[in-house]
């Protein structure tokens, strides 16, 4: 069977837990969400925090799951945090107390980065500034990267090839740019993560083929970035779940939009096929690049 890690899903949003907009409209289905994906083949999930609020419930989530993981960092659109707290350098200390209490359940710093789509949540030069002094506390903490880039190569590029020397690596995840930033970030030694985003357009896909097989990993992003059917991906999609919108929600069914870890099958599709590789090929490359950055410690 093949086996997956997902390097990026959001499992504290409230949807996987039946409530949508602040409504509970069906029962709690978090179990069988995983119990969904690990009938596929998940191996691990690494749950996204971008704040504190994420943080800590995503420790609590993770802390008595042994295939479960997290991140810690702030988000760029959520940067704003550092000055609403009593210093910024407090904040940082507060993230790097997160890591040093919880080092065998955090496995990466992140999410962090610059979003330049967003900038009505932070500013431009806020999140510079906090950006760089996350990359600080990664070479503090010898902790890989879980990065966010949106529509700014330039300034990303900028910030973090300066810091470079002292990094330990990571991954671009939800790539969704063109193939020369593709090569921009791979030249750097970076990872990129490919999830349902990355595979939109036509100009995505070839973006994600023009990436070496060695520098990929896989991802959800759930409960975001599902393939839908105005995707150029989905001509490729082979398998599917039962489907029900939200309101009719029944056991053992998967919700309308609502893109889940066991979806990770259907990247692995578009990806494979786009690419012309070999599936299993592909699967067990990306299981042994993620093991590598993310678990180096671990059995394979």
């Amino acid at each position: 069977m093949r086996k997956y890690i997902d390097i990026g899903a959001n499992l504290t949003d409230a949807v996987f837990r039946g409530i949508y907009r602040g409504k509970k409209v069906h029962n709690d289905d978090f179990q069988h969400v995983l119990n969904r994906a690990f009938e596929v083949g998940m191996d691990k999930i690494i749950v996204t925090a971008g704040c504190k609020d994420d943080i800590t419930e995503a420790l609590e989530l993770v802390k008595d799951k042994d295939n479960l993981y997290c991140t810690v960092g702030v988000h760029p659109t959520r940067c704003n945090e550092f000055d609403a707290h009593d210093s910024p350098m407090d904040y940082v200390n507060m993230l790097k107390d997160f890591i040093d209490g919880n080092k065998s359940k955090v496995v990466a710093l992140g999410e962090l980065g610059l979003d330049y789509d967003r900038t009505q949540f932070c500013s431009v030069e806020t999140q510079k500034k906090y950006f760089a002094m996350q990359l600080d506390l990664a070479t503090e903490t010898n902790l890989p990267l879980f990065l966010h880039s949106r529509n700014c190569a330039n300034d990303f590029i900028d910030i973090i090839s300066k810091k470079l020397d002292n990094l330990h690596g990571g991954v671009v995840h939800s790539f969704t740019g063109t193939i020369e930033e593709a090569k921009l970030y791979t030249d750097l030694g970076f990872f990129i993560g490919i999830n349902g985003c990355s595979l939109k357009t036509n100009e995505n896909l070839e973006a994600m083929a023009s990436i070496p097989t060695e520098k990929l990993m896989i991802e959800t992003d759930a409960p975001w970035c599902g393939i839908r059917n105005t995707h150029a991906g989905a001509n490729y999609v082979k398998t599917k779940w039962d489907v029900k919108k939200k309101e009719r929600w029944v056991e053992g069914s998967t919700v309308k939009d609502r893109c889940e870890p066991c979806h990770i099958v259907q990247v692995l599709e578009v990806m494979a096929e786009y690419r012309q590789e070999d599936p299993d090929e592909l699967c067990q490359q990306m299981y042994e690049n993620t093991q590598k950055l993310f678990f180096p410690h671990c059995e394979r």
